[in-house]
């Protein structure tokens, strides 16, 4: 009988899982909030976590969700979690980490999941620890939880721009317009106004106790070009390091050279680089 190293991991292997987390904090980050905020018993968060254990211990593990996000994955690890989930209908709307690992599953996993709508295989991977050398702006703050209606469009804009699909067309947007209310309260959404417009905004969307991954940057299309984002970004970054976390990450598509201008101005060096495969 053929023996998939392969299992589904529970709270007794915590200490296993977090040690891999920690060996790529950045690639792990998304996993690492869920494990922290529900642990590993699956039927207290939204996915599951297998464990790649060819002898005697864990060496990779993916998280199977909304998003299926390998960590630590080497290429037996990907050819045997493609061979469990390959056999599974896809439940995930993406395929996001390190790049190797994903286009490999992608490459096993495409003939029984595909097409895709979108594959983005190189996105660099920034991170910083220092404060940034340009000056922050000041107008940027937190978002108010009066404000999240004048919030909400912009974070539309934005999804719709990057993602290729509006977060609006499942259940008109009341999903993404409470997550986007999450954020707020959380003291995770960050935003500039002109009067009630909002021209930038940026969100922590993912806090661990080694990063914050920083994602929805974006700036209104009328106050592009102009050097905005630069004194904007910085001042997320500053306030994210004082307050929230130790270093703050990102990742970026390659062919936005703008964003990775503004990214470079404050200070993020490269931790190695992303893909992304979009249902």
């Amino acid at each position: 009988m053929l023996t998939v190293p392969i299992r589904q991991l529970g709270e007794p292997e915590r200490a296993v899982v977090e040690r891999i987390l920690d060996a790529d904090p950045y690639a792990g980050a998304q996993i690492a909030e869920r494990v922290a905020a529900h642990g590993l018993n699956w039927w207290r968060s939204d996915g599951r976590i297998y464990g790649y254990e060819p002898g005697r211990h864990v060496e990779s593990i993916i998280w199977s969700g909304a998003h299926l996000v390998p960590v630590g994955a080497t290429p037996p690890a990907t050819a045997a979690f493609a061979d469990l989930l390959g056999a599974e209908p896809r439940i995930c709307s993406s395929i996001i980490g390190r790049s190797e690992a994903v286009l490999d599953l992608w490459d096993r996993l495409g003939g029984n999941w595909g097409p895709a709508r979108d594959v983005r295989p190189h996105q660099p991977l920034l991170v910083t620890d220092r404060d940034p050398l340009v000056h922050p702006d000041p107008s940027v703050r937190l978002v108010r939880a009066a404000e999240v209606d004048q919030l909400f469009p912009a974070a539309v804009a934005m999804y719709t721009e990057e993602v290729g699909v509006s977060p609006l067309q499942d259940d008109g947007g009341r999903g993404y317009r409470r997550r986007i209310a999450e954020l707020v309260k959380a003291k995770r959404a960050y935003a500039k106004f002109d009067g009630d417009l909002v021209v930038f905004k940026a969100e922590l969307a993912i806090v661990t106790r080694r990063t914050t991954q920083v994602q929805g940057v974006w700036v209104h299309p009328d106050y592009r070009g102009n050097g905005l984002a630069t004194g904007a970004m910085a001042a997320v970054v500053a306030d994210a390091l004082r307050r929230v976390s130790p270093t703050v990450s990102l990742y970026v598509n390659d062919y936005n050279t703008a964003a990775r201008r503004v990214y470079a101005n404050c200070g993020f060096v490269s931790a190695g680089s992303f893909a992304t495969v979009l249902f």
